[in-house]
């Protein structure tokens, strides 16, 4: 802890860089790229990727569920990038690189119950079946019902004040495996925050992109607004209301995807 303690002031004394400006640039690249893979991927029929072939369909869907992460997230955790990328460039802490692939180690691993759901569940939903309408209205309303929870809170805390995160989990981030525990840290927390909302994509036909472009604003806003918490509370209400009307209509399915 003394480590990252005495980087702070250094942290905070480099504003004249460039690294507030080419970071979150990065990191916008980043996520236009992941933006445009999955716009590409929305546009194809999933249905048709090969669903004989195991191999060539999971690998298909892992590099979607990656895009998709990118194109997600990353607007959402530039705060806590930027901070440590200003460390990163004093030299304080291990290089950023590692710190971005434990946060995305996480949410790869995620991809693969993701990848089981979306296998059992791509064509009953394509297919329009009721049982599909309503397990994803049982979905959304768990989605609510996360919302509204303590943990929920507890993560979305951490992931809301990157300064304080980076005092209780920078611990020896001069070493790479240091910098790769942090950010996998960061992404577990992040998945504290948004497991619900990545299932109710899953749930209603991963890589649909109007669905994608809403959550995204959500977890944008639930994490770098200013009310951030109280949007998460609107989010809620939102889901519960899509829940009940899957559950009670499920023909409806085809207006709500």
């Amino acid at each position: 802890m003394a480590q990252t303690t005495s980087a702070i002031p250094r942290i905070r004394g480099s504003g004249r860089s460039l690294v507030p400006v080419v970071i979150p640039a990065a990191l916008l690249a980043l996520a236009a790229v992941g933006w445009w893979w999955s716009a590409r991927m929305a546009g194809a029929d999933m249905s048709s990727m090969g669903m004989d072939d195991r191999v060539m369909s999971f690998g298909g869907f892992m590099l979607a569920w990656v895009a998709m992460m990118g194109a997600m997230m990353f607007p959402a955790i530039s705060p806590v990038v930027l901070l440590y990328a200003r460390a990163a460039a004093q030299r304080t802490v291990a290089p950023l690189p590692f710190f971005i692939a434990g946060y995305l180690a996480v949410w790869s691993v995620v991809g693969l119950p993701a990848y089981a759901a979306w296998h059992a569940l791509a064509m009953p939903l394509a297919d329009g079946r009721a049982w599909a309408a309503r397990l994803a209205g049982a979905v959304l309303i768990v989605a609510a019902i996360w919302q509204l929870t303590p943990m929920k809170s507890i993560c979305l805390r951490h992931c809301r004040s990157p300064m304080g995160f980076f005092l209780k989990f920078g611990r020896r981030l001069d070493r790479p495996l240091g910098a790769l525990r942090m950010g996998m840290a960061h992404g577990a927390f992040c998945l504290g925050c948004c497991w619900a909302l990545m299932a109710v994509i899953v749930a209603l036909g991963t890589m649909n992109l109007l669905w994608m472009i809403a959550l995204a604003l959500l977890i944008f806003l639930e994490k770098d607004a200013r009310h951030g918490e109280g949007i998460a509370v609107v989010g809620a209400a939102v889901f519960a209301l899509l829940g009940v009307l899957l559950l009670l209509a499920p023909s409806t399915l085809a207006h709500v995807t």
